[in-house]
């Protein structure tokens, strides 16, 4: 299990995360769904119970991601800021998010994506993708290439983890 979350953690990442991140993170999740009540003894600082819709192994996955990474927010436009302010000033969007504003939901999410698709052409562009149960937020998304995106649903199948294309086919 731990090989293929290794490989799962590195796909949605993008290269946002370390090896050395990679692989703590993969450890930890592996040990969680290998034995919940052990895990939780050794990190008693750790905020999980059973009410939580998703396995602690997972929680694990999601709680670790930087920001970078998993992306959550309540609208489309909130998202768009945060894959912006993931790439940093020096990469330019075609969009804003004030353009998505009084979007409707499907409408602003296409856009998001056609932006996604245009980017780092050479890796098929990046694919926003669905990513486990949003516990705070309406909207949990991580970005994936293109190139990797039948992947990583695989990985997700194999590990239990829901992922899937935000923009349906």
């Amino acid at each position: 299990m731990k090989a293929s979350l290794i490989e799962f953690i590195s796909k949605i990442s993008s290269g946002c995360m370390s090896d050395e991140e990679i692989e703590m993170v993969a450890d930890e999740a592996a040990q969680a769904y290998a034995d919940p009540e052990a895990f939780l003894a050794a990190n008693p600082d750790i905020n999980f119970d059973e009410t939580f819709p998703i396995p602690l192994g997972e929680w694990v996955v999601v709680g670790s991601l930087p920001d970078t990474v998993l992306f959550q927010a309540d609208t489309y436009a909130e998202l768009l800021g945060e894959i912006m302010a993931s790439f940093g000033p020096n990469v330019a969007f075609n969009i804003k998010p004030k353009q998505l504003a009084k979007a409707e939901p499907l409408a602003a999410l296409n856009r998001i994506q056609i932006q996604l698709s245009s980017m780092n052409k050479d890796m098929g562009g990046y694919v926003l993708m669905n990513f486990s149960e949003p516990l705070d937020h309406a909207l949990q998304a991580v970005l994936v290439y293109g190139a990797d995106v039948q992947q990583v649903m695989a990985l997700g199948v194999e590990l239990g983890l829901f992922i899937e294309p935000a923009l349906p086919a």
